[in-house]
C-alpha cells in the first residue's frame, strides 16, 4: 500500500468581485492579480464592463470578474453596467459581495444590492474591506450585523488597498470551485486586449483629472494601435491615436483645458501607465469629439464602443 498521500483535485472556475461602487472591487483585483489591470479612481462607477483576470496556481486556475458597481439605473450607460454586472454574477460559479468597513448601519442601495446577490444563488463569501479606515473595535460589531443577513460561505475581512489579509482570499476561493482542469494557458493573465487596456489608462485620468460631469459622459475610442516598430530599439515604439468623446460643448472645454493644459496632462500621464504595460516607448494622440447623448442611446453607446 502506498504511502504517498492522495493529491488534491485541480479546481478551476469563476469568480465575481460584486458591489456597490466604490467599494474597492478594481482595487481588490489588481491587488489579487499582482499588477495593474482594472483603472481605479476615488468616484463611483469607474468600472464599466466585466473585467476578467486570471490567476494560476499549480493547484487551481481562478478567472476573477470585475465589474461594474450595483446601483439603481433608469437606462442608457448606467442600465447597461448593471445588467452586465448581473449578468457576470450569473455566469460565476462563487460570489464575492464586497462592502465598505464603516457604521454597522446599512442602508437601502446596499440592501437593494444584497437582494440581487441572494437572487443568483451562488455560493457568496462577503468581504468586508477597507479595514484599515475602521477603528478595530468596531469591525466585530460590524460582522455581527452582517453574519445572517445571508448563507454567507465565509466572512472575510481585508484591505484591498494595504494588502491586509488579502493573501489567504484566494484560499477561500479555490474551496467552493469545481473540480476541473485550467480554462486558460498558464501564462494567460486576462483576455483584455492591449489596445482596450490602453483607452482605459486614458478614461483612468479623465476621470482622475477632471470633476463635474465630465467622467460620467466621457468615453475613450483607439482610432490607431500601431506596433509595427515595437521591436526597433532598445524599447521600441508603439503609437496610439484616440478621441476622447463628450456629450456637450463645455464638456469638451472642460478636458481640453485652458491653452490645452488638462488635455496634455491627460496625455502625459496616461502613456506613462501605457510604457509600463507595454514595455515600450509610446507615442500619443489625443483629440476630444463631442457625442450629444451617446450615454441615453443604443446608437450612441455602440458608436462610443459599448454594446447596446
Amino acid at each position: 500500500m502506498s504511502s504517498q498521500k492522495a493529491e488534491a483535485p485541480h479546481r478551476a472556475g469563476f469568480a465575481a468581485l460584486v458591489g456597490r461602487p466604490n467599494v474597492g472591487k478594481s482595487t481588490l483585483l489588481n491587488r489579487l492579480l499582482g499588477q495593474k489591470l482594472a483603472i481605479v479612481s476615488p468616484k463611483p462607477q469607474t468600472t464599466r464592463g466585466r473585467i476578467l483576470g486570471i490567476v494560476t496556481r499549480p493547484d487551481a486556475q481562478i478567472a476573477l470578474l470585475d465589474t461594474p458597481g450595483l446601483h439603481t439605473a433608469k437606462g442608457g450607460l448606467n442600465a447597461r453596467m448593471v445588467q452586465m454586472a448581473l449578468q457576470t454574477l450569473q455566469d460565476a460559479d462563487v460570489a464575492l459581495f464586497l462592502i465598505e468597513a464603516g457604521p454597522p448601519a446599512i442602508d437601502a442601495a446596499t440592501r437593494r444590492a444584497l437582494d440581487q446577490v441572494k437572487a443568483a444563488g451562488k455560493p457568496t463569501l462577503l468581504v468586508i474591506n477597507k479595514i484599515d479606515e475602521l477603528p478595530r473595535r468596531q469591525l466585530l460589531p460590524l460582522i455581527d450585523r452582517w453574519k445572517d443577513l445571508h448563507a454567507w460561505t465565509e466572512v472575510y475581512p481585508l484591505s484591498a488597498l494595504k494588502g491586509e489579509n488579502v493573501p489567504g482570499l484566494l484560499d477561500a476561493v479555490v474551496s467552493h470551485l469545481p473540480e476541473a482542469p485550467p480554462m486558460f494557458p498558464p501564462e494567460q493573465w486576462t483576455d483584455v486586449e492591449e489596445r482596450e487596456l490602453c483607452g482605459e489608462l486614458i478614461r483612468e485620468q479623465i476621470l482622475r483629472q477632471t470633476s463635474q460631469e465630465v467622467p460620467y459622459s466621457a468615453a475613450v475610442l483607439v482610432e490607431e494601435f500601431d506596433e509595427s516598430e515595437r521591436s526597433v530599439g532598445p524599447r521600441g515604439l508603439v503609437r496610439i491615436t484616440a478621441t476622447v468623446l463628450v456629450e456637450r460643448d463645455s464638456q469638451k472645454a472642460i478636458v481640453i483645458g485652458k491653452g490645452g493644459s488638462r488635455l496634455k496632462e491627460i496625455g502625459t500621464l496616461a502613456r506613462r501607465e501605457m510604457e509600463r504595460l507595454l514595455g515600450a516607448k509610446v507615442f500619443l494622440q489625443l483629440h476630444v469629439r463631442v457625442e450629444p447623448g451617446w450615454t441615453q442611446t443604443g446608437r450612441g453607446l455602440r458608436r462610443a464602443g459599448y454594446e447596446d
